[in-house]
């Protein structure tokens, strides 16, 4: 009587070992499936992070880049600010530091500066004030040149022969260059007032060193 309980009760256990094992094999594939994914995920991530190093580093390049060229135009501008403020700039050393807090392009703010430094300071035409300095380089230009040409005459007449031909003609020549000496210290004079020598300037020192030589040639011919 005995022996079918037996029975059943062996029966029941062989189906709970045979549940245990389906629910450990279960569990064993999910805990399988988990290990996988988790080991794509750690692979993406590793990949992902990669990649962001490398974009960093990327970055770090191009930031590095970028802050020498403006340093260099940086340095490049403060040397053409102190070259325009003359003598003050003299007394200028190093460029400024930079400015922290600041968040706008910095090549962008330096172009601006580059802009407003050609804006400023442009060499203009000298001012009508400086028309008789410049009739004076013109009158100076033209005794100069007469003075030369006296020479080349005495030197001819001193030496005689093909020179005493020659030396006249020269001297003549010299002298009709006189309005043009007057050009040289008249662009002297206009590289100090930071100005151009402009079509008036020149027609002043023209004309006067002109003038000069005909009066010149009229009194001592």
């Amino acid at each position: 009587m005995n022996q079918p309980v037996a029975s059943e009760t062996y029966a029941a256990q062989v189906r709970r070992l045979a549940d245990v094992s389906a629910r450990v094999h279960a569990q064993r594939e999910e805990a399988q499936s988990w290990h996988e994914r988790q080991c794509v995920a750690a692979d993406r991530a590793v990949a992902e992070a990669e990649e962001q190093v490398e974009q960093a580093e990327r970055e770090l390049a191009d930031a590095r880049e970028l802050q020498e060229r403006v340093d260099a135009e940086a340095a490049h501008l403060w040397q053409l600010l102190r070259e325009r403020l003359g003598s003050a700039g003299r007394r200028l050393t190093g460029a400024p530091a930079p400015t922290a807090g600041v968040d706008a392009d910095p090549v962008l703010l330096l172009g601006q500066v580059r802009e407003l430094l050609d804006r400023t300071r442009q060499p203009g035409e000298l001012p009508g004030s400086v028309n008789p300095l410049l009739a004076a380089c013109g009158v100076a230009g033209a005794v100069l040149a007469y003075a030369l040409g006296a020479v080349a005459r005495a030197a001819g007449v001193g030496y005689g022969g093909d020179l005493a031909v020659g030396m006249p003609v020269l001297a003549l020549v010299v002298t009709l260059f006189g309005p043009l000496v007057g050009l040289v210290p008249a662009k002297m004079l206009a590289d100090r007032r930071n100005a151009v020598l402009g079509p008036r300037p020149i027609t002043v020192v023209l004309a006067a060193g002109l003038a000069a030589t005909v009066l010149l040639l009229v009194l001592f011919r």
